[in-house]
């Protein structure tokens, strides 16, 4: 009975330390996974490369731009590689601060007097390494601090920029809009609004796009919202708006930056429309037989001229008629064989548009953006603002 007993016991404890390490095995798989969804976002292989190569080409463009400055001009072949390593050096130095500088320098002086077998002092080409590595990592922390700060301070950013446009439509009888943005970087240069001068007053319609992307682009956006709400808010015409707004970005813009604008005051009961259109691209206003009109003038954006004169225009927009108005990130949109979508998809995809909702039209156009362009990165802003007259 005893012998019986003992290997019984035995096997019961191995069956229990078998049990226990299974469950530990399942934890630490559990825990691996999750580590890895909190790591990647969730986000699959495909999706991370993707996303890597993306901010691979967005941040080699910061150096390209110096780099492109800095060609050899000799053209001998055997000066091509160290020319081209001096200048992939230098474009790198330019970007950090003079202390920085000389940190990396000094750990790069380090590695290749170890590389050669020469030592400073008492120090061997395992100490040398060492502190070569120590001080590029100190560097690479450094760097990595300033980019979460700036990053928190970008997202700051983004948060006031969602709260100079509307989050949602006025509610005007007769009247169906709908509008969506998206930037290329976290903030962009776009704006769009939408808003009654007064209670009973012309609805004003406006879409501005800054020349440029990110930060400069975004803070000059901001400076374009303050002057237009300022100057809608009194009782001049379009036409001394469209005047008085361009001085302002006149004042404002520096380096050349200009912002092209659409601007409209929709009459919402006769339905007529008055716009200028400042360097835009003209919007396309879809009859309800089919038929296309593009509002363009021959205006120059704002911020270049003071003293540019902008004409305004006049339309009707009729019962069943659709407006569009769009920035250039809508048809200069590229897919990975750098086609760009166009303003014919554009039409087309409009003609086969019927009786819907401003909302239903909007969101097919972006997700018919989004198919054409596939994983090919966003090169510019996107913003749409659609207006249709029941």
């Amino acid at each position: 009975m005893e012998s019986a007993t003992l290997p019984r016991t035995r096997l019961g404890r191995i069956d229990k330390v078998f049990s226990e390490l299974r469950a530990r095995i399942r934890r630490a798989v559990s825990q691996s996974q999750n580590g890895w969804r909190r790591l990647t976002a969730g986000m699959e292989i495909d999706e991370l490369w993707a996303q890597f190569r993306s901010e691979a080409e967005e941040s080699s463009r910061l150096y390209k731009e110096d780099f492109d400055e800095r060609k050899a001009e000799d053209k001998q072949s055997w000066k091509r590689p160290f020319n081209t390593l001096g200048d992939l050096l230098w474009t790198v130095l330019r970007k950090l601060s003079p202390a920085r500088r000389v940190l990396l320098l000094c750990c790069l002086l380090l590695v290749v007097l170890s590389a050669v077998g020469f030592h400073l002092l008492f120090f061997t080409q395992e100490i040398e390494f060492l502190i070569a590595f120590a001080g590029v990592l100190i560097l690479l922390l450094m760097v990595l601090a300033d980019h979460v700060s700036m990053k928190r301070d970008i997202e700051i950013a983004r948060d006031i920029q969602r709260w100079l446009v509307p989050r949602r439509a006025p509610d005007i009888p007769g009247i169906d809009i709908a509008f969506a943005t998206r930037p290329a970087k976290t903030i962009g240069g776009d704006y769009y609004d939408a808003f009654r001068r007064a209670t009973d007053g012309p609805l004003l319609l406006a879409v501005g796009d800054v020349c440029g992307k990110g930060i400069p682009a975004a803070m000059l956006m901001a400076t374009f919202q303050a002057s237009l709400r300022a100057l809608a808010g009194g009782s001049g015409s379009l036409y001394e708006l469209g005047g008085g707004l361009n001085r302002q970005v006149c004042a404002t813009s520096q380096n050349g930056r200009f912002t092209t604008a659409f601007l409209a005051e929709l009459n919402p009961a006769t339905g007529e429309l008055y716009y200028l259109c400042a360097g835009h691209n003209p919007p396309l206003l879809k009859r309800e037989d089919g038929t296309f009109e593009r509002l363009e003038s021959d205006n120059i954006p704002l911020g270049i001229e003071v003293t540019e004169d902008y004409k305004i225009r006049a339309t009707f927009v009729k019962s069943g008629d659709t407006l569009v108005i769009y920035t250039d990130g809508v048809t200069e949109a590229r897919n990975e064989a750098e086609e760009e979508f166009g303003e014919d998809r554009l039409v087309s995809f409009l003609q086969a548009t019927g009786e819907e909702r401003s909302a239903l039209t909007l969101s097919r156009i972006m997700q018919t953006i989004d198919e054409f362009v596939g994983t090919a990165p966003q090169h510019d802003d996107i913003t749409c603002l659609i207006v249709r007259r029941n």
